[in-house]
Parts: structure tokens; sequence; C-alpha cells
């Protein structure tokens, strides 16, 4: 039997809405030419969200194909951002989940462009604790298949979630695994197995869902 937790990233592993929502208006400006601008408060909204939603939600009076080409510039140039301007990791990260790691596989499931979570674990030190990470930028497919897939990949058989946003919650339904929610980051879910205020509060909730 091989138990995992598998985490969203935005809100719930590192906040980078400053840095992106700087980079997304940088680009609107002077890579895409476009009079939007954006805050950080809809950033939060957006994290969490397909590109292709989050491009419809930014630049609603645009045809789909438009919407797509201004996103892919803006998360180009994010990507190239967050090289040289680290985001947000939360208060020790790194020690909460190297205890987790002795007793769980870690992975990181988002729905983000490719290359989005190799940043993270390229800034965070700490990368070696995960097993294995998807999104769908790479593979296409809703956050609750990359899920399923991952835990495939992994030989997983019992596995939580965890996240902040609804989005994230319905991703954890899908793939028929319990969800752990993050209520430090961007949403409030309607349901889910657990709620955390911090990471410091992860160990024992999982071991009450595990049953351990």
């Amino acid at each position: 039997m091989k138990k995992a937790i598998l985490f969203d990233l935005d809100g719930t592993l590192w906040d980078s809405s400053a840095e992106v929502t700087w980079a997304w208006n940088d680009a609107l400006e002077h890579l895409a030419n476009r009079p939007e601008r954006i805050t950080t408060d809809d950033m939060h909204r957006f994290m969490g969200k397909m590109m292709d939603v989050i491009a419809a939600m930014m630049l609603p009076a645009l045809p789909k194909d438009e919407q797509l080409r201004v996103m892919e510039i803006c998360m180009n140039h994010e990507i190239e951002f967050l090289q040289t301007h680290p985001a947000h990791i939360y208060e020790n990260e790194r020690e909460i989940l190297s205890e987790l790691a002795k007793d769980y596989a870690l992975g990181v499931v988002s729905n983000c462009q490719d290359g989005y979570i190799e940043v993270y674990l390229n800034q965070c030190g700490f990368s070696e604790l995960f097993c294995d990470s998807e999104s769908a930028g790479r593979t296409g497919m809703s956050k609750g298949q990359n899920i399923r897939l991952v835990m495939e990949r992994q030989g997983i058989t019992d596995c939580i979630y965890v996240g902040d946003t609804q989005g994230d919650a319905d991703a954890a339904k899908e793939a028929e695994i319990p969800f752990i929610h993050a209520a430090y980051g961007f949403g409030k879910p309607d349901a889910c197995d657990a709620a955390i205020h911090s990471l410091s509060e992860l160990k024992a909730a999982a071991k009450t869902i595990f049953g351990d």
C-alpha cells in the first residue's frame, strides 16, 4: 500500500500572485500592446483555473484565438520573470514537507502551463522531496485526470489532494480521493474532508484521514 499527498501549487505551496501580476501587466503593456491591467486580487481569482478560462476572464472583449495568443505571451513572460524573482514559499515549508515525506509520497498537480511547476521545484530548495508532478499545460487534461495519472504512474493506492480553491475540491472529487482545504490560500470551496490554516497542521489532518 503506497500512500501519497498531492498538492496544488498556487496558494498551497507558494504565493506567486504579486510576481505573476507584475509580469502579466508588463507583458500586456510592452509585449502584447494591450490596455488591460490586472490586480493581485484578480490574480487570486484566476489562480487554479485552466488557462483558456483565465484568458476569457481577463480579455472578454477579444475573440478566443486572440485571448489565447495574448495569454501565451503573458505566461511565457511570467516564466522568464519568475526565474529571477522568486515567489513566496510558506513558513517552515521545507521542514514540514521533510517530515511528511518520511511517511508519504509527495507530488504536485496544477492547472498551470508546462514549466511553471519546474520553476517552483528549482527555486524551493527541496525538490528532492517530490516524487512526481503534472500540469494541464503538459497533458491537456483536467486536474482530476492528472491526479489519477500521477497515482497510476507512481503506484499510489491511497491519496489525499491538498488545495485552496473550489477547482481543487472538484478535482479531488473527480479523482475520487479525499480533499484537504488549504484555508490560508485564495479560495473557499463548498466542501472538504478537512481544513488547515497553515501547512503545520497538515500532518495531523493527513493522519486522521489516512487512519494512521
